[in-house]
């Protein structure tokens, strides 16, 4: 029995990184090194391994995101039966979302990386890479969207957030909590969560920038109310609480919501924004009727994405807010 063909895509990250004689680690290793180093590995799968990019994760950008996503388009139309991306730890819950909202297919699609590099003891990268590559083989990972599989965990790419700056365990998952885990060399799924919107972006397209606001005890808003101003064609607020912001720029928010689309969402660590509970100036209920759209239980960042690819796909205000209510 033939296995199964995986394409392997590595971005840089700590996974990659090694000393640098100028001091701190930085990118060095390529795909092919890091497959070539894990024993066990040729028995999961078949390996095509590419480095399109080697770049600490804070420098990746959506552009180069959805260059990847066209790359793992065009190798399931190859035959591919799954891929693994390989990055840094910083934002793979948002290229796994953004990896999610742009390959509609049913085959796997695993993000994955390395809190230590290869060089520190207790490196988990090469743990970290094989199961990513056993559960992207796996069938029962099909038709699950993306998916962020570290620490032998598995989590779906809606919900995983990065939770520490240095533990193996960084990575957890808002409720239902992961959706399963790898043990014994086999992927074990015990939830599975419904599909997000997919978004066809025209070949060549620019992405319209979307800012991201974090409301703070007193914000004065000042930052809200610049972002049309400052080319700004979207905007994401993470409110207080349930989605909430002072009672006082209420009004202003509401005004840059008939200027450009502006999405509410939540700057705690879990649950959906509200929509019909509190009613005071700034409250949801408030900020809806000022033409905010809901969030549902996704954060900033990656509402952000996908308020981006929504706009970048010509939706319109209702439209963007149709997507948005997938995960509410």
């Amino acid at each position: 029995m033939s296995l199964p063909r995986l394409l392997v895509l590595s971005l840089g990250g700590t996974i990659t990184m090694k000393r640098d004689p100028a001091g701190g680690i930085v990118p060095a290793l390529g795909a092919a090194d890091l497959v070539a180093a894990i024993p066990g590995l040729a028995d999961v799968a078949e390996i095509e391994a590419r480095s399109p990019l080697k770049l600490p994760s804070p420098s990746l950008t959506p552009t180069q995101i959805a260059g990847v996503a066209a790359e793992i388009r065009a190798g399931f139309k190859a035959g591919f039966d799954g891929a693994v991306v390989i990055q840094g730890t910083d934002t793979i819950e948002e290229t796994a979302f953004a990896l999610d909202l742009l390959i509609e297919d049913e085959r796997p699609v695993v993000v994955t990386g390395a809190m230590r590099g290869p060089e520190a003891p207790g490196a988990d990268g090469p743990a970290n890479l094989l199961s990513a590559a056993i559960v992207a083989a796996s069938a029962a990972a099909r038709g699950l969207g993306a998916l962020a599989v570290l620490n032998d965990e598995i989590h779906a790419a809606r919900a995983v957030r990065k939770a520490h700056t240095a533990l193996p365990s960084a990575f957890v998952s808002a409720a239902p909590g992961p959706l399963g885990l790898v043990a014994e060399g086999r992927a074990r799924f015990h939830a599975r969560l419904p599909r997000g919107p997919h978004f066809e972006l025209p070949g060549g397209t620019d992405l319209p920038r979307v800012a991201l606001a974090k409301m703070t005890l007193g914000d004065d808003g000042g930052l809200v109310a610049a972002t049309p101003d400052l080319g700004y064609a979207g905007l994401v607020i993470e409110g207080m609480g349930a989605g909430h912001v002072p009672a006082e720029i209420a009004d202003m928010v509401g005004y840059v919501a008939s200027k450009i689309p502006v999405v509410l969402a939540s700057r705690t660590l879990g649950g959906p924004v509200f929509t019909k509970t509190y009613g005071y100036a700034g409250s949801e209920i408030d900020l809806l009727a000022r033409g905010l759209i809901p969030a549902g239980s996704l954060q900033g960042p990656k509402a952000r994405l996908l308020l981006m690819f929504a706009l970048a796909a010509g939706l319109d205000r209702d439209e963007v807010a149709a997507a948005f209510g997938v995960y509410r």
